[in-house]
């Protein structure tokens, strides 16, 4: 089959990842994939890179009506079997194209945040799409009621993870633990995120200000994004001496095998959190929110605790339980790690994908 993928996103982050993972493991079976993205995008690049076919055109709305006739050229041209968007320009303008030109069309929902209702939604996830695919389960009841669109042209296919490329080794856990002075005996908790508004750091700042006196804990965010503002925050919240900004890591698996505890606190915008999957495939216990998918991994009493947004005090509480008691932090990361196995591989996600392909095709 040949398979168009439309992302209107310059940005490169977890749901350019998703795309670029999907359509490299559906060429390994055979696919034909092509992008069309956004000017100056870094999946376009990226695509490049990997020798794809890529188009670009702008999908900003003052350009629409260009960039229609040159998405049907497009469409024409590659003799499409199934167009994919993924955000919200695309999935108007490149739909109504495909629609014109009756090729039919995957919509996939990267992000857990509400929809708009009304004709917005009827029209994107009902008319515009022939079937939604979306990153996790909880936003596809919302979706479908919303929408109107039968629960059965629904599927939540989380990002898999690929165990192979989870390369981690004793000397380089080691190594990053005594790189930021932690004992064997000290409780490393750690959050692995890109740091913005929503991933909940102010909480974990006040957990690790609510358990100062525990000096065995430790505190470290892995990861890049708005770095400095969030420094600036740890003092104010008085953490600025216990926290450790390790930065951007290219592959943070050796950094994540050095965790103790795994923490995501996020508030809004969740699929199925990477982070949280690799971590538990690493078998760490994890302390999460229910935000979105991470509820999936993070399995209450199971693989670890979740706690409610914005309470630092079950947070701490959390951590406590798990810092005292080593024997569960084992029993929950090896839990974890069976969820993975069974639930979150790459091989299960390209084979979701393919049968939802093959069934509208």
């Amino acid at each position: 089959m040949k398979i168009i993928h439309t992302e209107a996103s310059k940005g490169w982050g977890g749901q350019e990842i998703r795309i670029l993972k999907e359509a490299l493991g559906m060429r390994e079976r055979g696919h034909d994939i092509v992008f069309i993205t956004e000017y100056g995008s870094t999946l376009n690049q990226k695509a490049k890179e990997n020798n794809f076919k890529s188009y670009s055109l702008s999908f900003n709305k003052l350009n629409w009506l260009f960039s229609f006739f040159k998405l049907l050229k497009i469409f024409k041209k590659e003799k499409a079997d199934i167009v994919n968007t993924h955000s919200s320009l695309d999935a108007w303008i490149a739909a109504i194209a495909a629609r014109v030109v009756k090729i039919p069309i995957i919509r996939t929902r990267h992000l857990s945040a509400k929809v708009k209702k009304g004709v917005n939604s009827k029209i994107v996830y009902n008319y515009l799409a022939d079937f939604v695919i979306t990153t996790c389960a909880k936003i596809i009841p919302v979706l479908s009621s919303q929408s109107k669109k039968p629960l059965k042209f629904f599927s939540s296919i989380p990002t898999g993870i690929d165990t192979n490329e989870i390369k981690t080794s004793k000397e380089a856990v080691l190594a990053f633990r005594e790189k930021y002075n932690i004992k064997n005996s000290d409780i490393l908790i750690g959050m692995v995120c890109f740091m913005r508004s929503w991933k909940g750091i102010e909480d974990f700042f006040q957990a690790a200000y609510h358990l100062k006196d525990k000096k065995s804990l430790k505190w470290i965010i892995i990861g890049k994004g708005h770095i400095e503002t969030y420094k600036q925050k740890a003092k104010e919240y008085h953490v600025d001496d216990k926290i450790i900004f390790t930065g951007h890591i290219e592959k943070p698996y050796n950094a994540i095998a050095a965790l103790d505890v795994f923490v995501l606190l996020s508030t809004a915008n969740e699929g199925v959190s990477q982070a949280s999957l690799q971590s538990a495939f690493l078998k760490k216990p994890l302390i999460t929110t229910s935000t979105g998918g991470l509820d999936e991994v993070c399995i209450d009493g199971k693989t670890g605790f979740l706690v409610p947004c914005f309470s630092y005090k079950e947070v701490s509480k959390a951590v406590l339980r798990l810092e005292k008691d080593a024997k569960m932090r084992e029993k929950f990361g090896e839990k974890a790690h069976q969820l993975v196995l069974k639930k979150f591989l790459s091989q299960k996600m390209l084979d979701d994908v393919e049968k939802i392909y093959q069934s509208i095709k």
